[in-house]
């Protein structure tokens, strides 16, 4: 069975995605994580801190997922979607902590 190598293309749009779309993801998740710790009755200094902290691992680990899923679809679907939804829902309880 021959293996094909991936078009440049497909590589460019997997960085793209590993990079972007891990950056989204974890814009949402930090953004997410603040805002729920603070609903929590964390300061704003603490929860910022630790989801900070935590942003590196979930990066990374969404970095890593980007190239090793199979669906470059799914890939962006998650990475951005996920990021926007989160995003949407930190602006959403946002609003109740005033």
């Amino acid at each position: 069975m021959a293996s094909t190598s991936p078009s440049p293309l497909h590589v460019a749009s997997r960085i793209a995605a590993s990079l972007g779309g891990g950056y989204v993801f974890t814009w949402g998740f930090v953004s997410l994580g603040i805002v729920l710790l603070m609903q929590a009755g964390m300061p704003f200094g603490d929860a910022r801190t630790l989801v900070y902290l935590l942003a590196f691992l979930v990066f990374l680990g969404m970095f890593c997922w980007a190239f090793a899923a199979a669906g470059l679809l799914r890939v962006w679907a998650v990475l951005c979607g996920g990021g926007a939804a989160m995003t949407g829902a930190a602006w959403l309880l946002a609003r109740t902590l005033a």
